[in-house]
């Protein structure tokens, strides 16, 4: 069996979820068009120069959400994958993972975004494993604003891979062929470790290391 992680936003998806869905708040009136967009336009530019305060912005990015009822929250995210995910969604995207699906591939998504936002989007996918950055939530079961574990940014996802794998008795080089799809100069760690890196739709950065080391680009979409 063979390993293949896929990074979600910018390289499945041409957007970024996390930044799309608080633009999706904004228009449903959950939070301020003003200051909450500059700020999350802000986080955003860090999060692209590599220099994200992944606490902070999850913190920030919870704030308008994070008080509204179970069902609230369930109809938001439906709306969201309907009205902004499935629309973007990329046929050559789709295309891969049932490649890497028939190919009998372990398959999962590494994303440093929140579970709250990736999970349906996983599903969307087809794709079971979903590590994400996970939301702490308190007795009740309601997100408290901070990170539970480690976030899955940058070395993190190491990590967290690593402990998923170690849960099934597996560890990385148990694989044939392991294989990561990513788009960000972020996720360097992780495609320095799998035995296949994908620049897919890459940044300056990530395009300039792929050139340098002789990784295969693919885009997927414009």
């Amino acid at each position: 069996m063979n390993l293949t992680l896929f990074d979600l936003d910018g390289t499945l998806i041409p957007k970024d979820s996390d930044h799309a869905f608080g633009e999706f708040l904004v228009e449903r009136g959950w939070a301020d068009g003003g200051t909450f967009r500059q700020r999350n336009d802000a986080f955003y530019e860090d999060y692209l120069a590599g220099r994200l305060d992944m606490a902070a912005y999850v913190d920030f990015a919870t704030t308008p959400w994070r008080r509204r009822s179970p069902a609230e929250l369930a109809q938001a995210s439906a709306d969201f994958v309907a009205q902004v995910v499935r629309p973007m969604l990329p046929a050559a995207a789709l295309a891969l993972v049932q490649r890497h699906r028939q190919a009998g591939d372990l398959l999962a998504i590494v994303t440093a975004t929140n579970d709250f936002v990736t999970r349906p989007i996983a599903a969307l996918l087809g794709i079971d494993t979903l590590i994400a950055t996970e939301l702490e939530r308190d007795a009740h079961g309601r997100v408290t604003g901070a990170i539970r574990g480690v976030p899955a940014f940058r070395e993190g996802k190491i990590v967290r891979v690593q402990q998923w794998l170690r849960e099934q008795g597996r560890q990385l080089e148990d694989f044939g062929c392991s294989t990561f799809y990513s788009d960000s100069i972020n996720d360097l760690p992780l495609l320095e470790r799998v035995r296949c890196a994908v620049a897919t739709n890459p940044g300056p950065a990530l395009a300039r290391i792929a050139h340098e080391r002789g990784w295969p680009v693919l885009n997927l979409f414009p």
